[in-house]
């Protein structure tokens, strides 16, 4: 599955956050912690937000271990590599394009206050 069709998804997008920030905090995420915020933010099943994780680990998002009774998590960052990518490609190629357009925009709200001013 492509990165965009993974983070495509709101509920796995939220699950990637999750993870991330126990990876940013240097630690793995307990499954139980990520079922029990997805649940109350998106109203859906255990099973429902376990099939986005076991998606997340299947494309390569995240990694997981057992640790007595509970899952745990982490985050995989080079998998976000691809997304990075593409972004940086579209930067690449709109800012200039976005640049000139505020130049002109600047230049169209000049000659107005000017054609105002002439008045």
């Amino acid at each position: 599955m492509h990165a965009f069709d993974i983070l495509g998804d709101p509920v796995r997008r939220r699950v990637v956050e999750l993870v991330a920030q126990g990876h940013r905090g240097g630690t793995e995420v307990a499954a139980g912690e990520i079922v029990t915020a997805v649940r109350a933010e998106f109203g859906i099943s255990q099973p429902a937000v376990s099939n986005h994780l076991r998606l997340l680990r299947e494309a390569g998002f995240a990694t997981s271990r057992p640790d007595g009774s509970r899952r745990l998590y982490r985050l995989v960052p080079e998998a976000l590599d691809d997304v990075q990518r593409w972004l940086d490609e579209q930067r690449r190629f709109w800012s200039p394009r976005l640049d000139a357009l505020e130049t002109e925009i600047a230049r169209g709200r000049r000659a107005a206050r000017t054609d105002e001013g002439d008045r």
